[in-house]
């Protein structure tokens, strides 16, 4: 790990471009990768937020090395499989709270 730590988001909707900005001008973090069930919507989000890597599968996502951290932005529904899968990969984890 260097000084960033390299994060993923799993989920390329609103929620993910705001914090996608927030790291974007963050001293300690930078963005690696993001994965969508949409390929099409994952490319997008990378390119217009300059991330090296995207995937159409989260599960792609956790097996990338280069990522330290998630970002787990998808429906509520989703967040507990994501948040156990990533941690299964040792992965640091964040989920969307949109309550506080």
């Amino acid at each position: 790990m260097g000084d960033k730590v390299a994060w993923g988001i799993i989920g390329g909707g609103r929620i993910a471009g705001v914090f996608a900005q927030g790291i974007a001008s963050c001293e300690f973090g930078t963005l690696v990768a993001v994965a969508d069930i949409d390929a099409e919507r994952a490319g997008d989000f990378a390119g217009r937020f300059s991330i090296p890597a995207h995937y159409a599968d989260g599960h792609k996502l956790l097996e990338d090395t280069g990522v330290e951290a998630v970002y787990i932005a998808t429906p509520h529904p989703f967040h507990a499989k994501w948040a156990i899968k990533a941690a299964g990969t040792r992965k640091h984890v964040r989920a969307v709270n949109l309550e506080g």
